[in-house]
């Protein structure tokens, strides 16, 4: 079923909607998740170079994932179907991390989650312009970052609360154990709780969009060839990816600021209370992640906006700097965790936004593949070597990297030139 041309045209319209409820409820199970990984990570005896591959390895699969799905929507003319599945595998995947006993296990839940996360992420996008007009999109996205943000702050909310919960009540632990006889007594088991949990919010997402989004179908483009499609994006776009990546190989997964705030405020506190204020912190920056991504959205269309988002950019690169050089108080955290949270609504909006004024309609699902890929190396890239130099030469000189490549990147971003906008084809 099709939205006409006046629910279009309003910004804030059903498809709108529905994509922010899915994604408010897919990141309540992906942040409920992440905010006590890196503890469990501990906990189960690995490494901070284990969880930067892990991170790593799982952006970088996702992102090939993005690209594939991209393609193939633009191809058979549909996106919805594959929303659902990509939705689905992310919904069911932290479950697994429940059963670890070694990193491994993790690895391959991340791997399944993220996987979800990169057939979903371009279709959805791809959905989501198409649901308004082109002057329209800034809101759009900004509302879609702040709902998919709320979520992010309701999980680690809900993981803050369980633990709190289990630490007043450890007898739900020996529970746990009680029906996993093979885990009882095993490492982590309040956070195996909590990655069970997970499901209940992953399983709404799925049933939110399968029954509220409606999609907007094209005929099918059955001769559209993967690489005459590669080659047809705009030398605009190019460029502008080139400075996406470049500060890419910058941009590692907030898993590792949870990890350092952790591993310093742990000598003062104890393991748990630091896990706790981690869960918090992370919380802080999920909130002002929420409370930015829509005036940041709102605003985009009045400045160049890759100008724009090099002023993202570069509060990324102080937010590097203040992991790098930390002093051991909760107050530092907080600042550097609330710039964590503007940096990284700046960076989603206005990336995601960007790519329509680049390419039109036909080929918008490639071309948000495409910019998945590019993040994805960079994630790549940028944890597992900040994992690795954390490891190796110490925390500071991971995140001091982070810094320069990413003021590299900034600068790059400053001096591309402004895109022209591209207007969405009214249907008839």
């Amino acid at each position: 079923m099709e939205m006409n041309q006046s629910k279009i045209d309003r910004w804030l319209n059903r498809n709108v909607f529905a994509f922010g409820l899915t994604s408010l409820l897919s990141d309540f199970c992906h942040e409920m998740a992440t905010a006590v990984l890196p503890q469990f990570i501990q906990a189960i005896g690995a490494s901070a170079a284990a969880l930067g591959f892990i991170e790593g390895v799982s952006d970088a699969l996702s992102s090939f994932a993005k690209l594939g799905a991209g393609y193939h929507s633009d191809k058979i003319g549909h996106r919805k179907g594959w929303t659902v599945f990509g939705y689905l595998l992310t919904a069911i995947a932290k479950t697994v991390f429940a059963f670890a006993v070694a990193w491994p296990l993790i690895l391959l839940g991340r791997v399944v989650g993220w996987l979800g996360r990169g057939i979903r992420g371009p279709l959805r996008d791809a959905m989501l312009a198409e649901s308004v007009s082109a002057p329209s999109r800034g809101k759009a996205f900004g509302f879609h970052r702040a709902a998919d943000s709320l979520g992010a702050i309701l999980g680690p909310l809900a993981a803050f609360g369980i633990l709190t919960l289990l630490a007043k009540n450890p007898q739900i632990e020996d529970y746990f154990g009680y029906l996993f006889p093979s885990l009882a007594g095993a490492p982590g088991g309040a956070y195996r709780i909590i990655f069970l949990m997970t499901l209940i919010p992953g399983l709404l997402s799925v049933a939110s969009i399968m029954y509220l989004v409606k999609e907007n179908r094209r005929s099918p483009n059955h001769a559209l060839r993967f690489w005459e499609t590669m080659k047809s994006m705009p030398k605009d776009y190019r460029i502008f990816l080139l400075a996406v990546g470049l500060f890419g190989l910058a941009d590692f997964a907030p898993t590792l600021m949870i990890m350092r705030a952790t591993t310093i405020l742990e000598p003062e506190v104890g393991l748990l209370e630091a896990s706790r204020l981690a869960a918090l912190l992370y919380l802080i920056r999920n909130i002002t992640y929420a409370l930015a991504s829509f005036p940041i959205g709102a605003h985009s269309n009045k400045f160049s906006r890759s100008r724009y988002l090099a002023v993202g950019y570069g509060i990324a690169v102080v937010t590097f700097l203040g992991f790098a050089f930390v002093m051991p108080a909760v107050s530092w955290f907080v600042v550097f965790f609330v710039l964590a949270g503007i940096f990284i609504a700046w960076e989603d909006t206005v990336e995601g936004i960007a790519v329509r004024d680049y390419v039109n309609e036909e080929i918008a699902g490639t071309a948000y593949g495409i910019l998945g890929v590019v993040n994805g190396i960079g994630d790549f890239a940028s944890s597992l070597i900040v994992g690795l130099l954390w490891t190796s030469v110490g925390a500071s000189w991971g995140f001091m990297y982070a810094a320069v490549i990413g003021f590299a990147g900034t600068i790059l971003m400053m001096h591309i030139p402004r895109a022209p906008l591209i207007q969405r084809k009214s249907r008839k």
